[in-house]
Order: structure tokens, then sequence, then C-alpha cells
């Protein structure tokens, strides 16, 4: 309505232009003509030289006025004037008809008025929209009502930037209509807004791994490993980032995201398949094997006697400089001795595999409740620190459990 209206006020200006100076020619049409001008000043020097002559100061009165009237003669145009006709009004009415019809088709030519109408239509198609995307058992959105939601979403945006919820979805829809740089903006600014938001960081981790820029792959590398770290159940972030490292050629680190995965997933999912295909392609394009550690463990004479009857053995693998665990086993108490093997499967991260290790060290610990955390009691046994690294060919250690937590 205001568009419109200020349409109005501007033709009517344009028209008032048009109409005005016309008007104004119709009232100059009054002003004095030349003759005019110069009788009237014939009869006011005539006037004066009568007075003149009452006082005695013109003596030659009849020269002078022979001489005026001389003057008059000279000064009257060879040709006559014709007086110009006033300009009837309603001729302008043409010429404003005119004015209005060619401003509103050129409008409606090249003004965009389909698209604003479009426009109108999306923000009326919002709240439908909106919760057809919110209930997973609505119709899915077609290409062209997902492309009519980034619009609405663009408008909404610009009355309240700081909606979180409303960048994820633009970021959304740019990655559905395959537009990296509005999925690539979108998530940025709702990080910017939300950082500590794990959907957030997901989400723009995710459009990461998917830009062709490096710099992008590696930010999104180092937020999904921040993500994995603070939380080593998180599947979605440590799947993002298997994908992340297998697209750059980091096969190594893909496999052992992928090999905690399946140590995370239940044995029915369907899930599980998908990742062993995945493993086993990383493994093939990779050209290598993974490395494996074999362990022996014995108990002592005094272990032996006080072997409980129910518990856990938890086998650990450090580089031997950091306490915290590279690899870890546990299994159900068995008769001993006993041989186990780990590989890559067994990783705690999956930047940290056990076949980027250059020594190791091993510890077993009989834990009586099954907890990972060492309780006073507990048997364990560790070995020295040893050489490692030769990959395909399986390194056996041995370990004897002598020692009791106090």
């Amino acid at each position: 309505m205001v568009f419109w209206l200020i349409v109005i006020i501007l033709l009517a200006v344009a028209g008032a232009l048009l109409v005005i100076p016309a008007l104004r020619q119709e009232s100059n049409s009054s002003v004095t003509t030349r003759d005019e001008l110069n009788k009237a000043i014939y009869q006011d020097r005539l006037s004066e030289l009568a007075e003149d002559e009452a006082q005695g100061v013109v003596e030659q009165r009849p020269e002078l006025i022979q001489e005026l009237q001389q003057n008059l003669l000279t000064d009257i145009p060879h040709e006559s004037t014709e007086d110009a006709s006033p300009i009837n009004r309603w001729v302008l009415l043409p010429g404003v008809v005119i004015l209005v019809v060619v401003a509103v088709g050129l409008y409606v030519k090249t003004g965009g008025l389909a698209q604003v109408q479009a426009w109108h239509q999306v923000e009326a198609q919002m709240p439908e929209l909106r919760a057809r995307v919110a209930n997973e058992r609505a119709e899915p959105l077609t290409m062209e009502e997902v492309a009519r939601l980034g619009l609405g979403l663009r408008t909404s945006l610009q009355q309240d930037s700081g909606n979180v919820n409303d960048w994820m979805m633009l970021g959304r829809v740019g990655m559905a209509l395959n537009n990296a740089t509005t999925a690539t903006q979108a998530f940025a600014k709702a990080y910017q807004l939300a950082p500590d938001n794990d959907d957030v960081r997901l989400g723009y981790a995710e459009v990461l791994t998917r830009s062709n820029d490096p710099q992008d792959n590696q930010l999104a590398t180092k937020m999904l490993r921040t993500m994995v770290g603070q939380d080593h159940t998180n599947l979605r972030a440590m799947s993002l980032l298997a994908f992340n490292a297998f697209e750059q050629g980091d096969f190594k680190q893909a496999i052992g995201a992928w090999e905690v995965m399946l140590k995370l997933l239940p044995a029915g999912d369907s899930r599980v398949e998908v990742i062993k295909r995945s493993i086993a392609q990383a493994k093939s394009q990779a050209g290598q094997e993974t490395a494996t550690l074999g362990i022996e463990i014995s108990l002592s004479p005094e272990a032996a006697q006080k072997l409980p009857q129910q518990g856990a053995l938890i086998i650990s693998v450090t580089d031997g400089t950091n306490p915290i665990p590279v690899a870890v086993k546990q299994l159900p108490l068995s008769r001993f001795p006993l041989s186990v093997t780990l590989d890559d499967s067994n990783a705690m991260m999956p930047e940290r595999l056990l076949s980027s290790l250059q020594q190791v060290k091993v510890r077993a610990r009989i834990s009586l409740d099954g907890t990972a955390n060492s309780q006073p009691g507990d048997w364990f046994g560790e070995s020295g620190v040893q050489d490692f690294g030769t990959k395909g060919q399986p390194q056996t250690i041995h370990v004897q459990i002598n020692k009791q937590i106090p």
C-alpha cells in the first residue's frame, strides 16, 4: 500500500511539472506590449515638457516635441507581433494520460512486479512450510518449495538477525539446493551467535567438510576433534571426522574413527556393515596393513591364589610417556595364561591409533567391579617400554600380573 502511494505521488509531481508551465504561459498573456510602453513614456515626457515651459525652463517646446515624436516613430517595430493564443487546459490531458501509461508500463515490464508478488506469496506460505519441515510425517518439500523457504527465511532474518534456528535452517536449505555459499555463510553466522551449540557446530562442520577449500576442511577437522574429545560417544561427530579424513587422504585417521564407531554401535545396527565396507576401502586405498600387538598375560602364584570369582580383565596400552591409554580392551575373567591381540580397532581416539606409536607400554589389571578406574585390591601387572611400529608383523609382549593396589 505504501509503495503504490509513493507511485501516485511521483506521478502527480510529474504531471504538475507538465501542466504548471502551460498555466503560467496563459497567466502571462496580459503582459504590457512594447507599443503601449512607448506611448506611456511619450505621454509622461509631454507632461514634463509642459511643466518645464510653465516654469520658464524650456523655450523651444515645439522643437522638443517634434524630436520626441521622431524618437517614438523610430522605436516602433517594423513587424507587428500577434498575440499568442492561450493553451487550452484540456489539450494537456492526453499528455498526462500518456505519462501515466508509460510510467506504469515501464514498471510492470522492468520493475519486478512478478517477483514482488511471488515474495508476498512466500511470506503467506511460510507458516505452512515451517510446519512441514518440523513434522517428520508431513509430505517432503519439493525443490521449488525449498527455494521458497529459503527466500522466506532471508526475509525473516532481515527482521530478526539473531535467530539461530533460522540461520541453521537457511544453512540446511543451502545444502539441499547445493548452494555452498549460502550454506557456509548461514552456518557461520549461526556459529558466531551460538558457538557452544552442538547442533550448530555439527552443521557448520558438515558444511566445511564438503568445501573444496583445504582451510575449510582443516577447520572442520579441528572442530570435530574437539567435539569427539568432549564426548567420545558422539557418533555423528565421529562419522563426519572419518568422512573428512577419508576425503583428505588421511586413511589412518578415517579407519580409526570408523573402528571406534563399530565399538559404540549395537551389533544389529544397519550402519555396521556400511562402516566395515568403508574401513576395507580405506585400508585398500592406504595400501597398508594395520599394526597388531600380541599380548600374553600370566599370573604370579600369589595373584593366582587370590583370583576373584568374578571381575574383568582390562588391558591398556600407552606410549610409555603419556599415562592416557591409546588402546584398551576389556575381557571377562577366564583361565590364565591368556593371549590377546590389539590393533587400531581398540583405539580410544581416532586421531591416536595404535599403529601411530613408535613404542608401547602394556598394563593388565583385574578389576573386581569391571570399572575403568583402579580400585584398592585390584591386581595388575605392567611391561616395560618396548619398541613398536613394524606393520603387518604382529609383535608379542609378555605381562605378568603380580602386584596389588593397596
